[in-house]
């Protein structure tokens, strides 16, 4: 839960970053998590900003997709697992000083936030959005499906523990199972279906709306999430913890390969390409929308391993930084959204539309360029923010940014 206190930025009173990781292992090592991936989905908005006419399928086409383009959006592709999984965990770690029922009534309220934060404050924050309310087009994205996921939470961490790991893996090994059933919009719950499991669109009052991200599996991650809350206790050996989440990482990686090779379950299939490089892509070209078990099991892997590799390397220089940007998430999330649509602006007015309708670039070198000019940009005031959030504690409604 990125936007509680005791889960955000470094105690500015700590006499150093080192000794404040120290004192803090379990949440530097969370919040660095986040901050990392929150860098990699810098990449990838930046590679929307300057790459809109040439949009990616999901998953990727090996055939025809540039292969920097194909690797710059996978590095991507671990942001929002790793956000959800991270939420899930964080709401376990806000149990340990309050009631269920505060943390459910916490969740419930955040979650209707972030629902209206995306259907506004965000919603025009993407390049192409007009400027009008109610905007044409509507998105169910990455916002709106944590806010969903969190309500689902509030709910279902009354669950037993098995019982929560048994549904959660439930939702998220199965519901490629789901995939053949395609709803028709006349069908009365073909609304209801698109904003679970059937990635599509639906018109209400002249709004168009777009389910990008159907909410199912997310549910089940977060619901995952939270239920390897006690690995997490106060007090405990984080010794056996980064044991537990390199073995978990390890093993989701072993059973992907597995489970891909075989290619017989968990995603589209695989096919040999013409070279070697697009038949790797290939097998990397993993549904997004909705995840599926395979995407889930790259991803998810991937960042337990992270998560342990920020707890065992606790006195790099490095992990402080990572977390004061982990800090303030939501504060990033809008301000990074919001620079790159006046990038883009400036440059539609200084350039006009080079491709198409739309402002581009030709080389992938661009983004790469603009990347690490605008990490410095984004990271002087999330910084500020993380800490004033940390310094403010009697101003309620920060803890929800």
């Amino acid at each position: 839960m990125a936007g509680h206190a005791p889960l955000t930025a470094l105690n500015p009173g700590m006499t150093s970053p080192v000794a404040a990781a120290k004192a803090r292992t379990r949440l530097i090592a969370i919040d660095a998590l986040r901050g990392l991936v929150m860098l990699f989905m810098l990449v990838d908005h930046v590679r929307e900003t300057w790459f809109l006419h040439l949009q990616v399928t999901d998953p990727v086409d090996a055939n025809i997709t540039d292969p920097g383009l194909f690797f710059t959006r996978l590095l991507s592709t671990f942001c929002a697992p790793t956000f959800v999984a991270l939420t899930g965990l964080s709401a376990w770690l806000y149990g340990q000083s309050h009631s269920r029922a505060e943390v459910s009534a916490f969740l419930l309220k955040r979650g209707l936030f972030l629902i209206a934060l995306e259907f506004t404050i965000v919603c025009y924050a993407w390049p192409t959005q007009a400027n009008i309310f109610p905007p044409p087009t509507i998105w169910f994205q990455v916002i709106y499906t944590i806010g969903i996921s969190m309500i689902a939470l509030a709910a279902l961490l009354h669950l037993p523990r098995p019982a929560q790991f048994a549904l959660g893996l439930a939702i998220v090994c199965l519901h490629n199972l789901l995939d053949p059933i395609r709803l028709s919009p006349d069908s009365p719950f073909f609304i209801p279906w698109a904003m679970l499991h059937q990635r599509d669109k639906f018109e209400i009052a002249g709004i168009l709306f777009k389910t990008t991200y159907p909410v199912l599996p997310w549910i089940g991650i977060i619901l995952l999430g939270y239920a390897c809350g006690p690995w997490f206790a106060r007090g405990a050996d984080p010794k056996p913890r980064i044991k537990r989440l390199a073995m978990l990482g390890l093993g989701l990686l072993v059973g992907f390969l597995l489970i891909r090779t075989l290619n017989f379950y968990g995603d589209k299939p695989w096919f040999i390409a013409d070279t070697p490089l697009r038949t790797v892509m290939s097998f990397l070209a993993l549904t997004k929308y909705p995840p599926s078990l395979l995407f889930l099991m790259l991803t998810v892997g991937t960042g337990c391993l992270l998560l342990a590799l920020c707890e065992k390397f606790e006195d790099s220089k490095v992990m402080p930084t990572l977390a004061m940007l982990g800090g303030a998430p939501m504060f990033y999330y809008i301000l990074h959204l919001y620079t790159l649509k006046l990038l883009y602006n400036i440059a539609m007015l200084l350039y006009g539309p080079t491709k198409g309708a739309v402002f581009g670039v030709d080389n992938l070198r661009w983004v790469w360029i603009w990347v690490f000019i605008l990490i410095p940009v984004l990271y002087f005031p999330t910084r500020w923010f993380a800490r004033l959030k940390q310094r403010r504690k009697d101003i309620w409604w920060l803890k929800y940014l």
